[in-house]
């Protein structure tokens, strides 16, 4: 058996500049140029005699060479080369898919076979059940092949790996590859590695050993140590020194950074390069670190203590020797990853000591409150962080209120991770920097849903008695039907709007920030509402997809009012901040679903329409006084300036004689308003007049384009919404909207500019 076409990683320094570009180069001579370049390459430099040309990488090849110059700059001693390795019965065997392996990574711990799989677009696997027979039909070639090529001073153990990019591997893919002992890692674990490789150099494989190979034992570095063991907090503790070489080959740090939707127990942040590089400096100097390292080892299966001879008894800490028989991961590093990581690929690696205290056995929740004490003290935590730390603190959490949250917490981070989500990418947390895109805090979710209604709606004694539509029996189904019914609920928002929310922050968005996810998320908790209280379902008694379904017309409509609104309308919506702006947005929807859906009916919008009905009559009567004020002090004014003061000639000479008919009837017969004629013009009287006197008004009351009739058509409008501002007294008008206040306000204004306020003056 031969494993072929795999190289020392000191021999591929030139197929690793290649593999590390998203391009391909090539040079021809000049007269092939055009040929080349009608088959997709551009030209990237002119030379005497030939043409340097360059092409992007195909999404799968790019994806093959991403991969393989990670493991490279981690630092494994051998690789395959070009095109992957074969595993052939002999070398006379041909090459071919059947015995092909896209990438392949051999050093003293590990060697490890990677089948990669991309798509331009996402998509699940065609036929995974497939793929992953063929790829562990070589296990067993490639494991005897590599034994007998490669013989290691330990027993190796062999790795079977899928790497994929937008190519979704579903749950029962996920079962089959767990069974079949398939590590599956994604986009997101590219990224990952590829930022950590960037921070600590080599020193980043170990963290890779140590998620690849999990729980494994680490062969030949067994070790024993002098150390103390103490008791704090109720939990045992040892405190030992070794070198940070040994340390870093068993210690795993679970940073945030990372997002896998599952992974509970991350809480670290991602190391910091400047930071880094002023401690190796520090080392490099001489200096030393006087406190601990703080860790936890994850079973008490890896250590053993024996006891040695006191001098004195009955103290609280116990001298022994500490007996290590290391696995990958078994060293969570709590505190001091810089410390740590600082010694990474440097001289003094092997050669220092640091001091290790090392619980033994604490879970996550308590990891990561240890974390937070820790670092809280030294101003080091934000308190947005702590926020993202909620799931780590409070997942196992007594009351069932608080392990919602932590429940609720660790769903939004994995919104922000997971492909399918509308929110990828878009959730801003403790460490990330806003952009346009990236502006939706995961606080402001957070504190949107946890309002109430959701998971418990109603407590007795502590104990819940009435639960909402995210409810499920334990914590993983909770969070996995909370992520599914957000993301199917704002993938229909999205897709009715996708213009608005796909432009975040930038001018003419509105919708996927703090706010406008604020007002959707309310808006959910009125549909819950309404299906439970008046279409009378069950909303816990539905599976997810049933929830979806009866779920899914609802959130069109919330889309669909967002996609209604104009530039205009949008802008005005943003404007609505803070508590305040997010309920009046919320109520603004709900009537438009009332509009279209009457029986659509959530607690307080009658109210709210009432209240607002009242407020913008007010205001509309206020603008409309002012407009028909303004007005007739400019019409009476320039009358009079023209055909006198005196009534008798600015009356018969500048107003038409069916508005002074009907003025004139309106005294004798009604007995008028208090005053004379010029108290008793209607509005619309005001039209007639300024068209009768066309040549004197146009430039100064004429509004827009077109005819004296088009011109004069805004005392039209101001004088159809004075109707029902005037009746509402008598319960008779249908309410003044904010669009037709808006158009009171624009109307005021322009008057305001064309002829001052002739009243004051």
């Amino acid at each position: 058996m031969v494993l072929a076409n795999v190289f020392p990683a000191d021999q591929l320094r030139g197929l690793a500049a290649r593999k590390s570009k998203p391009d391909d180069f090539k040079s021809v001579r000049h007269p092939l140029v055009d040929e080349e370049i009608a088959a997709g390459w551009t030209v990237q430099k002119r030379n005497k005699t030939t043409t340097r040309l360059q092409r992007p990488k195909s999404h799968d090849r790019l994806l093959e060479d991403r991969v393989w110059t990670l493991l490279y700059r981690m630092g494994f001693k051998f690789l395959s080369g070009q095109g992957g390795a074969y595993l052939l019965l002999d070398e006379k065997e041909p090459q071919g898919p059947d015995n092909q392996i896209d990438v392949v990574a051999i050093d003293d711990e590990v060697a490890i076979a990677l089948e990669c799989k991309s798509s331009e677009k996402p998509r699940k696997f065609g036929d995974f059940s497939k793929d992953l027979a063929k790829h562990t039909g070589l296990r067993e070639r490639f494991t005897r092949a590599v034994r007998h090529q490669y013989p290691p001073l330990n027993k190796r153990p062999s790795t079977f790996a899928f790497w994929t990019s937008a190519v979704v591997a579903t749950e029962n893919d996920q079962a089959r590859a767990e069974k079949d002992r398939v590590i599956l890692l994604d986009e997101d674990d590219l990224k990952y590695y590829e930022q950590l490789v960037g921070q600590v150099g080599a020193a980043a494989r170990f963290q890779f050993l140590s998620d690849v190979l999990e729980g494994r034992a680490v062969p030949g570095l067994e070790l024993t140590v002098p150390a103390v063991r103490s008791k704090i907090a109720g939990t045992k503790a040892y405190t030992f020194c070794v070198s940070p070489e040994y340390l870093l080959k068993i210690a795993f740090v679970s940073h945030r950074a990372k997002g896998k939707p599952s992974d509970i127990n991350a809480y670290q942040r991602l190391l910091k390069k400047s930071r880094l590089k002023s401690i190796r400096e520090y080392i490099a100097e001489g200096g030393f670190f006087p406190t601990n390292i703080v860790v936890n080892i994850a079973k008490s299966e890896w250590i053993t203590f024996d006891r040695a001879r006191q001098e004195v008894e009955g103290g609280e800490s116990v001298l022994g020797w500490l007996h290590i028989r290391p696995a990958y991961g078994v060293a969570w590093i709590i505190d001091g990853q810089h410390r740590l990581f600082a010694y990474a690929n440097h001289p003094f690696a092997s050669k220092s000591l640091i001091s290790v205290m090392a619980f033994v056995g604490l879970d996550p929740s308590e990891q990561a409150r240890l974390f937070v004490d820790i670092n809280a003290e030294q101003r080091k935590v934000k308190q947005s962080l702590l926020q993202e730390l909620y799931a780590e603190l409070h997942w196992d959490a007594a009351e069932p209120e608080i392990r919602v949250q932590a429940v609720l917490s660790k769903a939004i981070q994995a919104l922000d991770t997971d492909p399918k989500s509308p929110f990828a990418g878009r959730i801003l947390k403790a460490d990330d920097k806003r952009t346009d895109v990236r502006c939706i805090s995961l606080t402001s979710v957070f504190q949107a849903i946890e309002k109430g209604g959701f998971f418990i709606q109603k407590m007795k004694k502590g104990v819940p008695f009435e639960y909402g539509a995210l409810w499920e029996a334990n914590n993983q189904a909770i969070l996995k039907r909370t992520i599914s019914v957000l993301i199917a609920y704002f993938d229909a928002i999205r897709t009715a709007a996708a213009d608005i929310w796909n432009k975040g922050a930038e001018e003419g968005g509105g919708l996927a920030m703090n706010d406008g996810v604020t007002v959707c998320i309310n808006l959910l908790r009125s549909i819950f509402y309404h299906l439970q209280h008046t279409q009378h379902i069950s909303l816990t008694g539905l599976d997810i997809e049933e929830l979806h379904e009866v779920l899914a017309p609802w959130a069109v409509k919330v889309g669909q009012f967002f996609a209604s609104q104009t530039p205009e309308q949008m802008t005005g919506f943003r404007s609505l901040r803070g508590v305040q702006g997010q309920t009046a947005g919320t109520r603004r929807i709900e009537q438009y679903i009332c509009q279209t859906e009457p029986t659509f009916d959530p607690p307080g919008l009658r109210e709210y329409l009432d209240r607002e009905k009242a407020q913008t009559t007010t205001r509309a009567f206020e603008e409309i006084q002012a407009i028909e004020q303004i007005l007739q002090a400019t019409v009476l004014s320039e009358l009079k300036g023209e055909f006198g003061e005196n009534e008798q000639t600015w009356w018969f000479n500048g107003v038409p004689k069916t508005v002074r008919k009907k003025v004139d009837d309106r005294i004798n017969e009604e007995g008028g308003k208090k005053g004379g004629r010029e108290e008793n013009f209607d509005l619309i009287d005001y039209r007639e007049v300024i068209r009768d006197n066309w040549t004197l008004f146009e430039d100064s009351l004429g509004r827009g384009k077109g005819s004296k009739d088009q011109k004069t058509k805004w005392i039209v409008e101001v004088n159809d919404l004075r109707k029902p501002v005037m009746h509402a007294s008598k319960g008779q008008s249908l309410p003044i909207t904010e669009d037709q206040l808006a158009l009171l306000r624009d109307i005021h204004q322009w008057l305001e500019t064309q002829v001052g306020d002739p009243i004051e003056s």
